[in-house]
């Protein structure tokens, strides 16, 4: 290794004899070597440059010296001061000295990402370029060193420890693996890319009153009827406890609406906020059905819609009078005025609300309750008779038995 410095010496220029700073090929003559490596902070690192990769980069056009600033002779210091992107992009650096990364940085935590975690070191290229550490296909795999890691998220406390594996179970992680379409939203789409906050921030994209505008960047039609909706509007007013997109569909493991497990658990979801409409569905025949695990029945979004969700009193509602029998004529084409009587989450509880219903159903349980009590009786008298005889039959057999001469 000494060798090859002393002849990078003597056949190329240097700053230390008032030449300029070293040639890239004069600083690729020793880290080209393979297996090149410096122990730091007790981690082995890699000082080998793949000379065809870094020709590909960014950066190839530039001297080493312009980031590895105090390189002014070869051979060089034995440790040489960080690199410091800023010195370039000071835009860049500023937006991302505010963001998680750059703050877990500043207060020391030396295993936040830096830029070169995501750009890569001597091989950064353009975020168009389908090598580049950042492009769609490869984002969710730089990412996931860290965040798929569960011992990084343990000792950082991560909510998340498995977000990564979620997301490439879901259904924008297999499009983008599975499909390769560059549409589909990765890391940086839902969270950004140098300005990523907690998603506590009012800035950040995830924060929690910015998620539907965040998903509609993709999802426009989805979001124009859900701004308009009773939730999409409860939001808007300030109400932190309306449902948003990640409350039914999740955040990372974004699954198809069309699965039955999807379109089963959905209504447990509804009835997360709900409770009473939930309970007293599943006391109809729709909901018993689809607590055996069948969809073929109404669930909360045929009759209520699913983004455009609107007040009863709202005369574009699907469950409004004047939308009623419609609503209800895509499952039953016969319904008419006297069907959508029908109260699919009356309450036999509420005496003041659904009299009719209560009565009824307290006639039904007195019926039930002393048909029981009759037919038990009838069964208990008769055992009792049917006893009593049998007992009589076995007596009068013992009698005749004796015949008329027999000694007692």
């Amino acid at each position: 290794m000494v060798l090859i410095a002393l002849a990078a010496m003597i056949f190329f220029p240097i700053a230390g004899f008032g030449a300029p700073a070293p040639a890239n090929e004069v600083c690729l003559s020793c880290h080209s070597v393979p297996g090149l490596e410096k122990e730091r902070q007790g981690k082995k690192v890699s000082l080998t440059v793949d000379p065809q990769r870094y020709s590909q980069s960014v950066h190839a056009p530039l001297p080493c010296a312009a980031c590895h600033s105090d390189i002014s002779q070869v051979p060089h210091v034995a440790e040489l001061k960080p690199v410091q992107c800023a010195q370039c992009h000071a835009q860049v650096a500023e937006v991302y000295g505010a963001s998680v990364h750059g703050r877990a940085q500043l207060n020391g935590d030396r295993d936040a990402a830096t830029c070169s975690d995501c750009h890569g070191k001597h091989d950064i290229m353009k975020a168009a370029h389908p090598q580049s550490k950042v492009y769609p296909l490869q984002l969710p795999y730089t990412c996931g060193a860290c965040h798929g890691n569960p011992e990084l998220a343990k000792k950082h406390n991560i909510p998340v420890a498995n977000a990564y594996q979620l997301y490439m179970d879901s259904i924008h992680g297999r499009a983008l693996e599975k499909s390769g379409l560059l549409v589909a939203a990765h890391c940086a789409s839902c969270h950004g890319s140098h300005d990523i906050k907690p998603k506590n921030d009012r800035e950040s994209k995830v924060y929690r009153a910015r998620v539907p505008s965040t998903c509609g960047s993709c999802h426009a039609g989805v979001l124009a009827d859900y701004v308009t909706s009773v939730h999409g509007r409860a939001v808007n007013a300030g109400s932190s406890g309306a449902p948003v997109c990640i409350d039914c569909h999740t955040a990372h493991e974004i699954r198809r609406v069309e699965g039955p497990a999807w379109q089963l658990e959905i209504v447990k979801e509804c009835g997360t906020c709900h409770r009473q409409s939930l309970k007293t569905y599943r006391d109809t025949f729709h909901g018993q059905v689809t607590a055996l695990g069948f969809t073929r029945v109404a669930r909360c979004s045929d009759c209520h819609g699913s983004h455009q969700i609107r007040a009863v009193s709202d005369r574009q509602s699907s469950v409004s009078g004047a939308n009623l029998v419609s609503t209800c004529r895509k499952c039953h084409p016969k319904a008419n005025e006297n069907f959508v009587r029908y109260s699919p989450h009356g309450d036999p509880t509420d005496k003041e609300k659904y009299p009719r219903l209560y009565y009824a159903t307290l006639f039904m349980e007195a019926l039930l309750i002393g048909v029981f009590v009759f037919f038990g009786l009838h069964a208990v008298l008769w055992l009792l008779r049917s006893s009593l005889e049998s007992w009589r039959r076995r007596g009068s057999n013992g009698d005749s038995a004796k015949g008329p001469n027999s000694d007692d």
